[in-house]
C-alpha cells in the first residue's frame, strides 16, 4: 500500500461498497488526484474491485476484493487498541515535549 491514504480507503470500504464522490466526502480533506491514485494502486494490488455499470452516466463503485477484506481484523484490532491506550500515547508525547522544551530553555 503506497498511500497514506489506503488504510482510510480500506476502512470506509470496510461498511460496504461505495461510489467515488461518497468516498472523497468521507475521506475529506483528499483531493480528487489523490483518491483516484490510491484507488488504482489498491486495485492494481489487488484490494479492492472496482465495478463500472453500463449506464449513462456511467456508475463506478468500488467494494473490498476477498483480499483486502483479510485487513479488516487487523484494521479493527489496531483501531481498538487505540482507543484503549490513545490516552498513554498522548500523556507520553506530552512527558517527551516536556523534556524537549526543557533541554533547550536549558542550552
Amino acid at each position: 500500500m503506497s498511500s497514506k491514504w489506503s488504510v482510510d480507503v480500506l476502512l470506509a470500504l470496510g461498511d460496504g461498497t461505495r461510489r467515488y464522490h461518497e468516498l472523497l466526502e468521507d475521506l475529506a480533506p483528499i483531493s480528487e488526484k489523490v483518491l483516484t491514485q490510491t484507488l488504482r494502486a489498491m486495485e492494481r494490488d489487488g484490494l479492492l474491485v472496482r465495478r463500472v455499470h453500463a449506464e449513462v452516466p456511467p456508475r463506478v463503485e468500488y467494494a473490498l476484493s476477498p483480499l483486502g477484506a483479510t485487513m479488516a481484523p487487523p484494521l479493527k484490532a489496531l483501531g481498538s487498541w487505540s482507543l484503549a491506550h490513545g490516552k498513554r500515547v498522548e500523556e507520553a508525547r506530552d512527558r517527551f515535549d516536556a523534556r524537549a522544551a526543557a533541554r533547550v530553555r536549558a542550552a
